[in-house]
C-alpha cells in the first residue's frame, strides 16, 4: 500500500495497513445497503486471507449463535462489492511469498 511504504517503524507501518485495508472494505461493502438489510448490525468481522499469489479471500465472521443474520446474503455481498479489491501484495517471510490471514473489524454504522 503506497501510502504505507514510506513508514519505517514496523507497527506503525502495520496500522497503517489494517486501517487502509478497514477503510476501503467499509467504503465498499455498501454500507448502507448493510445498515438497511441488518439494523441492529453496529460492526462486522471480516477474516482476510491473503495468499502468495497476492490474491485475496473475504469472510464475514459471525458468532455461533447468529442465525438472526442470513450469513450467505451478507457473504455475498462481500464477495460482489470486494472485487476488484486495489492490489496487497503477500507478506515475505525468508524471501518466499506465504499466506497472512487476520480479522478487522469493519464499522457499519456510523452516528
Amino acid at each position: 500500500i503506497l501510502q504505507c511504504d514510506t513508514i519505517k517503524d514496523a507497527a506503525i507501518k502495520k496500522q497503517c495497513f489494517f486501517d487502509y485495508l478497514t477503510q476501503t472494505i467499509q467504503d465498499r461493502i455498501g454500507i448502507d445497503t448493510l445498515q438497511m438489510l441488518y439494523p441492529e448490525i453496529d460492526t462486522i468481522e471480516v477474516k482476510v486471507t491473503i495468499n502468495p499469489d497476492a490474491s485475496l479471500q473475504f469472510e464475514p465472521q459471525f458468532p455461533k449463535d447468529s442465525v438472526a443474520y442470513d450469513t450467505i446474503k451478507i457473504d455475498s455481498i462481500l464477495r460482489i462489492r470486494l472485487v476488484n479489491f486495489p492490489k496487497v501484495n503477500p507478506a515475505i517471510k525468508r524471501g518466499i511469498p506465504v499466506k497472512t490471514k487476520f480479522v478487522l473489524p469493519v464499522i457499519i454504522k456510523t452516528e
